[in-house]
């Protein structure tokens, strides 16, 4: 490897690889509440309007749509007019991925504990 091309220490990284971590540092940021993160369990088992949310998170309707309107404003989930209502999607399979390699995390978290008494 060339001098020019070769940089002592692991510091140095590209700025294009800086924008990526950024930026999933953001969308790690969103996922790391709970509400958000489970409404995006919820749209990864496929669309979901408010209510459905709702039911399925428990969370009180003015939370979820706050939530909805910061994961929207992330490009995390995309929204159509489906009548008088809007149907929720996830923004692209990958994010599916993510949640589901999450909770396979707390899966395997949750099965390490001892047993409560």
């Amino acid at each position: 490897m060339s001098s020019s091309r070769h940089t002592a220490g692991a510091s140095h990284v590209h700025p294009l690889g800086q924008d990526r971590i950024e930026v999933a540092a953001g969308v790690l940021g969103l996922l790391a509440d709970r509400t958000r993160l489970a409404l995006m369990e919820r749209l990864g088992r496929g669309e979901a309007d408010v209510t459905t949310l709702i039911e399925s998170t428990g969370a009180a309707r003015t939370a979820v749509s706050q939530h909805l309107a910061k994961l929207r404003t992330a490009g995390l989930v995309v929204g159509r007019k489906e009548g008088r209502r809007v149907v929720y999607a996830l923004g692209h399979g990958h994010l599916r991925r993510l949640v589901d390699e999450a909770l396979n995390v707390a899966d395997h978290q949750v099965g390490a504990l001892p047993p409560h008494d």
